[in-house]
């Protein structure tokens, strides 16, 4: 009988060592780097002084040659908030607070104008009513 080497065992004319690999792998995360980590790679790189250092630097800790240039750029402009991690996505309005503030006032005004109106019409159909029947209803008059 005829044994087969398992290395050597093909399906659909490829070997199982030359068959792509289908397992799903994770999605990538970003990156966040504190403040604190960017400034010490940035001492270590500005020590960097033999060709090739900063490189290996760059290997050694999985950067790119942009988050240096990116990080000395905001540490020249004195940013020192700016080496911290940036919430990413779309940025609050600085007076969002107002604006609903606003907005609730604007909603109650709207309401008690609408309450005016209302004891406005109650008092005219009042006063009517009191001429009709002939009574006094003047502000001396007082009704118990």
């Amino acid at each position: 009988m005829f044994k087969r080497n398992p290395k050597q065992h093909t399906r659909n004319g490829v070997s199982q060592e030359q068959q792509p690999q289908t397992e799903v792998t994770p999605k990538a995360k970003r990156r966040r780097f504190s403040a604190r980590y960017k400034l010490r790679v940035l001492e270590e790189a500005d020590g960097c002084t033999r060709p090739g250092e900063i490189g290996a630097l760059l290997r050694r800790e999985g950067l790119y040659s942009s988050h240096l240039t990116t990080w000395r750029r905001q540490r020249e402009q004195g940013q020192i908030g700016a080496l911290s991690p940036k919430k990413r996505g779309p940025k609050p309005a600085a007076d969002a607070a107002m604006a609903r503030e606003l907005a609730k006032l604007r909603k109650e005004k709207a309401h008690l104008e609408q309450k005016l109106k209302k004891a406005e019409l109650i008092i005219e159909v009042q006063k009517k009513v009191s001429q009709l029947l002939g009574l006094d209803i003047s502000p001396e008059s007082e009704v118990i």
